[in-house]
């Protein structure tokens, strides 16, 4: 189903960085609504998804005029500071609108001629192999971080049947890496996974991060445990992997392909 399209003119870009974001300046948000309507997104928990009346994934707003107001609003958030930057916090910023609207591509333009002292680039769409050029202009300011969250597509789509497959999101890191763009692979959350998941990262990637819900909703998983995901694990027979220790054994296989500093622990890989 095509979610419902609003297009609005915002009344700003950049918003102030807060709570688990408190290493960034500002966040910055091309769309408002995601359609990739993934089960287990906090976003769902929050005033922007609860009190808009229509499902999480059904609408997407697209925010015109974002590149010129982003322009501006760099030059004056310059003047007080450095400004470090998460794109998106509440959406995907190349969710499939971005492929008619361009709106995040506009931004990074934007960035180019503006640049941040650093954007941290959040997307589980290999769409953003689109922007390897602009990304190569912002290089040593721009980290891109990929959600590959499972390396087993039928997890993936339990979990999140509208968001793009797993092997082009790992072919995308790898288009990536090849490019010279600094990328990070995300398994955030952690989700039921094969003990082969951290070798066939580690042969594309050299720095991951990994998350899971208990750590990483902002509310001790109480937040994700409204959303009633616990259902899908029952559901797929792996209850065991809705736990707070479920992140622990695949953070052991990591640790068996990865050097030490090449691994974050949830808040640690999404800082500046």
């Amino acid at each position: 189903m095509q979610p419902s399209i609003v297009y609005k003119i915002p009344s700003r870009l950049l918003n102030p960085a807060s709570g688990y974001l408190t290493g960034y300046s500002h966040t910055l948000n091309p769309y408002a609504g995601c359609s990739f309507a993934c089960s287990y997104c906090y976003v769902r928990e929050m005033p922007i998804a609860k009190f808009r009346g229509d499902a999480w994934g059904t609408w997407v707003d697209v925010k015109q005029e974002a590149a010129e107001k982003l322009a501006a609003e760099l030059v004056k958030a310059k003047r007080k500071g450095p400004v470090t930057i998460f794109m998106s916090s509440s959406t995907d910023p190349y969710q499939p609108i971005e492929y008619k609207e361009r709106i995040t591509r506009s931004l990074l333009e934007a960035m180019v001629h503006e640049q941040p002292e650093f954007l941290f680039l959040q997307t589980r769409s290999p769409l953003v192999t689109r922007d390897i050029d602009l990304l190569l202009q912002l290089r040593g300011h721009v980290r891109v971080s990929m959600t590959v969250e499972t390396d087993l597509e039928p997890i993936r789509r339990a979990f999140t049947p509208a968001a793009p497959p797993i092997a082009a999101r790992l072919l995308a890191l790898h288009k990536l890496v090849q490019a010279g763009v600094d990328v990070q692979a995300t398994i955030a959350p952690v989700l039921p996974c094969s003990g082969s998941f951290a070798a066939r990262l580690r042969s594309i990637v050299d720095r991951v991060c990994i998350d899971d819900f208990f750590m990483g909703d902002g509310s001790l998983g109480k937040r994700t445990g409204r959303l009633g995901i616990q259902r899908i694990y029952k559901e797929l027979q792996l209850g065991g992997w809705y736990s707070p220790d479920a992140y622990l054994q695949v953070l052991a296989q990591l640790r068996e392909h990865f050097q030490k500093e090449q691994i974050y622990v949830s808040q640690a890989g999404f800082l500046p």
